[in-house]
């Protein structure tokens, strides 16, 4: 075969190889929702109407489409952070730590400053948020980057830790005073002054953070692809010697994956307060205030293929999942533990197709010769150096 020929088929293969492994987050969730139909026909209900349920409970009117994406404003936040930290080649499963962490903080300040115009408040808040969320993200960067500590484990550890504060906190200085006279110990704070809260769009809950987190959606695009720190925090994620051999910080750069990452699931939690319960709440568990947010926001960004602008269709779909699942467990009347199973099956298979996409990308590589590709190469050199 010609020398030109090959190049063309070996082009063609590549390319329909890559346009396979962009789908395979969609496949797996195809996969996922078959196996939840075979649960469905064992426990006698009829996936169709199950699943028409479904999404008639997320999308069949305003309304519910309206709470499908007030699920997906902490989904978009966290997965907003995933993108940035697995960009870097790092990988943070603390989302519900941050979250949080940056809940308390700006909650906190909510119920402390109470004088204050609404919109000094809410700004200040965020800020706090966003500070919560970075020093709990920070802490396993520095552990990763600088003492060599699997930052899985660390921001694993780091949400058991946030549990602990959270529930000292509800049960003891921030308890809310009505709860502690009436001796109820229900584990909550006051509502926040109504002046605090987030514009809603009456009659729905949908509140103004479904803007803001759009909009950093677009910031943390151009910050990946359009800015010299996005690019080396991607370089850092491609090749570690290579980012070295560039003249790039590898462990300043890691640390700054995870601060950034933390930030938006802090964030995260701030809305949640803010937008949603108008004080902190929970049952003594992570997920009692985040709704297991800080890890279907990872599933999220990996549904859209860690692209800050693909990670919005991806979260109102999970939003809409999480809304309609409830819906579905109405109409077909199947027990609540299928439907923590169906969102689980979606996540593991997501999860799962992530693996198999990076061994599709590698033997693709292999087949092309990139990898191969050496630090010494002028053109890197010239991009890490310009950059």
């Amino acid at each position: 075969m010609p020398p030109k020929q090959a190049t063309a088929d070996l082009h063609l293969k590549d390319r329909a190889g890559s346009v396979f492994d962009q789908l395979m987050p969609i496949f797996a969730t195809l996969a996922a929702l078959l196996v939840g139909a075979i649960f469905l026909l064992l426990l006698g209900a009829n996936p169709l109407k199950a699943y028409g349920a479904l999404a008639q409970g997320a999308f069949g009117d305003f309304n519910a489409f309206a709470e499908t994406l007030v699920k997906a404003i902490p989904l978009l936040l966290v997965g907003l952070g995933t993108c940035i930290a697995y960009r870097g080649s790092v990988t943070n499963i603390g989302g519900e730590g941050q979250m949080i962490i940056g809940a308390i903080l700006s909650t906190w300040f909510g119920l402390t400053f109470t004088e204050l115009p609404g919109w000094l408040a809410i700004i200040i808040a965020m800020l706090l948020g966003i500070l919560g969320g970075m020093i709990w993200g920070g802490i396993p960067g520095i552990l990763k980057a600088y003492f060599n500590v699997n930052e899985i484990l660390s921001t694993v550890m780091m949400n058991a830790i946030a549990v602990q504060i959270m529930n000292f906190l509800m049960r003891g200085p921030m308890i809310d005073p009505v709860q502690k006279e009436a001796a109820s110990q229900i584990p909550q704070t006051a509502r926040l002054l109504e002046a605090y809260r987030l514009p809603r769009l009456s009659p729905t809950r949908l509140h103004l953070g479904l803007l803001i987190a759009i909009l950093l959606a677009v910031a943390v695009y151009f910050l990946l692809w359009r800015t010299t720190l996005g690019y080396r925090i991607r370089a850092v994620g491609q090749s570690q010697p290579a980012s070295k051999y560039g003249g790039i910080d590898v462990k300043k750069h890691i640390v700054v994956a995870l601060l950034l990452s933390g930030a938006f699931a802090g964030l995260a939690g701030m809305m949640q307060v803010y937008g949603v319960n108008y004080r902190m709440i929970t049952d003594g568990s992570a997920t009692g205030f985040t709704g297991n947010a800080g890890f279907n926001g990872i599933v999220a960004a990996l549904f859209g293929q860690l692209h800050p602008l693909i990670t919005i269709p991806a979260s109102v779909l999970f939003g809409g999942l999480l809304v309609g699942a409830n819906a579905m467990q109405r109409v077909v009347q199947v027990p609540s533990a299928l439907i923590t199973a169906l969102n689980g099956l979606v996540v593991v298979f997501v999860v799962s197709s992530e693996f198999f996409r990076k061994r599709s990308q590698k033997r693709r590589m292999s087949q092309s010769g990139l990898d191969r590709l050496k630090p010494e190469d002028a053109e890197f050199q010239q991009e890490a150096g310009e950059a």
